[in-house]
């Protein structure tokens, strides 16, 4: 069964019901391992669910004031905007039903973000306050598309020079790439069996920890790994993380973090987890999953440990190196947050 399948199936369950966070379920667990080790809160939010309610909790980011801005696709408040204590600030949008990617970027000084709607095939860029800057439609001038409907676009990833990259991860798993006007300038990957194809490119994101050499990162979420780029779209090599459906990979530090929607042992059985990985691109610990072990330089199939999470979709890393996690289809609840745990 795939995403779209589960999603269908699981509709007539799920429609009308609106759930609180888990109340003191697993509240106070530490999870971890090694020097990445949190402390769980599952009631950080505290926002009205009545009257500011979630559906898919997508995707995280916080901005240069410190607050953390939530993407969800309901409708009555698509952005969510909180301190990190939980305290709801304000909220924004009414017309992105496919709220899916959402990604920060330093514009000359000013936030901005770029927003992927499954459901109207587009990218829209804005202010954030909402104040819409720019959409990018479907590549046409592509050629690989005879319709909008054809292009999913899950991810962006923006380059120092403004330009655009974005992945059409439940599409046909090409990346495109634009530059900071929106004008077309190619793509790469694509669905496909050798290394430099994709399979679920669910997530891009740029990865500037070695400044002299600096990539992209994709995720290939059906082939459990993450595959790196240079900026023209040149395979350079495959991270393998066996066992995991990773989401966007995340960069902090010298760290890589990623939200795991489940593991392939309990595929669509709320199996998910979070792992970290260093600037080696060796994973150091795996919050809700087992611990890593490599055996003779190879990474064993890595599964969940504790049913903490449901389908985590997405880890953001506050200026604190706390972490907070939003998860899709998993009841309506709003984002954990995991503290880390020092000394």
């Amino acid at each position: 069964m795939d995403r779209r399948e589960f999603i269908c199936n699981t509709t007539l369950t799920l429609a009308g019901i609106t759930v609180a966070p888990m109340g003191g379920l697993l509240a106070g667990e530490t999870i971890g391992h090694g020097n990445k080790r949190y402390r769980l809160d599952t009631q950080w939010s505290q926002a009205d669910v009545a009257r500011y309610p979630v559906k898919d909790c997508h995707e995280m980011v916080q901005d240069r004031k410190g607050r953390i801005i939530l993407l969800t696709n309901e409708t009555r408040n698509n952005v969510l905007i909180y301190d990190k204590a939980g305290r709801l600030i304000s909220t924004w949008g009414t017309q992105y039903p496919g709220a899916h990617g959402l990604t920060l970027f330093d514009e000359g000084g000013t936030d901005t973000l770029f927003i992927c709607d499954n459901n109207r095939h587009q990218v829209i860029k804005t202010t954030v306050d909402g104040r819409e800057l720019m959409v990018l439609d479907y590549p046409a001038a592509s050629g690989l598309y005879a319709k909008a409907e054809e292009y999913v676009p899950t991810e962006t990833a923006i380059a120092p020079n403004g330009d655009i990259y974005v992945a059409d991860g439940y599409g046909k798993d090409y990346i495109h790439r634009y530059d900071a006007k929106g004008n077309y300038k190619g793509y790469f990957g694509g669905r496909g069996e050798t290394a430099a194809h994709l399979k679920n490119a669910h997530g891009v994101t740029l990865d500037t920890r070695d400044p002299k050499r600096v990539c992209l990162i994709v995720s290939s979420r059906e082939e459990n790994a993450f595959k790196r780029y240079d900026l023209e779209g040149n395979h350079l090599d495959t991270i393998a993380l066996p066992g995991a459906w990773v989401c966007r990979p995340v960069i902090r530090g010298e760290y890589l973090y990623a939200a795991v929607l489940q593991s392939s042992d309990r595929p669509w059985k709320s199996s998910g987890f979070v792992t970290i990985l260093d600037k080696d691109n060796r994973v150091i610990s795996n919050p809700g999953g087992t611990g890593p072990v490599y055996r003779d330089g190879v990474l064993q199939p890595m599964t969940q440990s504790s049913a903490v999470f449901q389908y985590p979709h997405d880890v953001c890393i506050d200026d604190e190196e706390n972490m907070y996690v939003a998860q899709w289809n998993s009841g309506k609840v709003y984002p954990y947050k995991l503290n880390l745990v020092t000394g």
